[in-house]
């Protein structure tokens, strides 16, 4: 009998929680999410799969020895996983809609608005029973706005490590929802006539233009806000191994094998914060919320920001584009193609809304290091 107990405590049934069972049904809804709904599979699908693995009682994923806890700090305690994410999203993206039409970049910072307004909002939530947010929790809640989740990743675990799984999961949930959640705003601010907007067709952008781009970015970043360098910069070294054009193999590897690596271990590390103890709280809902909150000024903002150069612009601007100033890359960008095609058959938006959505990714990485280099 004394036997049958030992081995009856050797399982992992006589050690299950029901906080644990709770948490392994999210990491399903994560894997139905990213298989069936095709949600963000490339990060819903690992971080799922680590939310279950992590609250497996007796197994030790995320203890320490354990294989999350190792990938969790190696690659997201030091940063470096956010970072090599960031080089080969650069090594992925072009600007030549930016750099034909360099205004744009006002609506990528205008839909960082959103990050900046949540920011104050977490810190408001501290008035309401059960909510703590530290002014470094609030930050790192707020940057859930820029729709970018490596960005996210990177500032919560500089300001916030205890919260990184619900900002994660957060961050990463509402760029899933990009085409669910911005139609409604966009089409409340704006009117069907300046839906159907035909915008003048762009300039040929040159591989010069392309080279030297990257370079003065980078170069801005070091003069003005260093705290955003590690980001820009990744971004940056990317974005040059792509237009140079003499170092194809490192550019392929980066946008290809690497960053597909990086993004398995990041999701799994992630997925390792979906513990019982951390995810479960009422301070949870209000990250969830905020998120939400952040993510809706950020394009509304985004929006009306177009609007407003609208009315001071030589030539049309279809306000539809600002809605792409956050950063889901390229998500938000065919989102508005797809509503400015419902309100005129005949009108391509796709490029034109590149130039504010790769905006979004530099004023996120911005915002970033502008709340490090305050609060950090």
């Amino acid at each position: 009998m004394e036997k049958l107990v030992i081995l009856w405590d050797s399982t992992a049934l006589a050690h299950f929680h029901y906080q644990q069972v709770i948490m392994m049904a999210v990491g399903l809804l994560l894997l139905y999410l990213a298989i069936v709904k095709k949600f963000e599979p490339l990060l819903l699908l690992p971080i799922g799969f680590g939310a279950i693995l992590t609250n497996i009682p007796l197994a030790g994923f995320s203890e320490a020895q354990g294989l999350l806890h190792y990938i969790y700090a190696v690659g997201i305690e030091t940063g470096v996983f956010p970072l090599l994410i960031f080089m080969g999203v650069g090594a992925m993206t072009d600007f030549s809609a930016l750099i034909a039409n360099p205004r744009m970049l006002l609506l990528g910072a205008a839909a960082q608005f959103g990050i900046f307004a949540t920011l104050f909002g977490a810190i408001a939530l501290n008035f309401v029973p059960g909510f703590d947010f530290t002014l470094k929790d609030a930050s790192a809640i707020a940057i859930i706005g820029g729709a970018d989740g490596p960005t996210a990743i990177f500032l919560a675990s500089r300001l916030a490590p205890d919260l990184l799984g619900a900002i994660a999961v957060a961050a990463y949930s509402y760029m899933a929802l990009v085409p669910i959640i911005q139609p409604p705003i966009m089409k409340a601010l704006t009117t069907p006539a300046q839906r159907e907007i035909k915008m003048a067709q762009l300039r040929p952008v040159s591989a010069k233009e392309k080279i030297i781009f990257p370079l003065a970015v980078l170069m801005l970043t070091i003069l003005f806000l260093p705290s955003a360098t590690p980001l820009v910069g990744m971004f940056c070294f990317g974005n040059l191994m792509k237009e140079c054009a003499v170092v194809e193999r490192l550019s392929k590897t980066a946008q290809n094998e690497l960053i597909n690596i990086v993004t398995i271990f990041l999701g799994l590390a992630v997925g390792s914060k979906l513990s019982a103890e951390k995810f479960l709280s009422v301070e949870t809902l209000g990250i969830l919320g905020l998120g939400a909150i952040a993510f809706a000024i950020g394009t509304a903002t985004g929006v009306l920001m177009a609007r407003l150069m609208g009315r001071f612009s030589k030539t049309p601007i279809n306000p539809l584009i600002g809605a792409a100033g956050v950063s889901a890359v390229p998500m938000a960008a065919r989102v508005v193609n797809k509503v400015g095609l419902q309100a005129n058959p005949h009108n391509f938006l796709l490029m034109h809304a590149m130039g504010p959505n790769v905006a979004g990714v530099l004023g996120s990485a911005v915002a970033a290091g502008v709340l490090l280099a305050l609060v950090g």
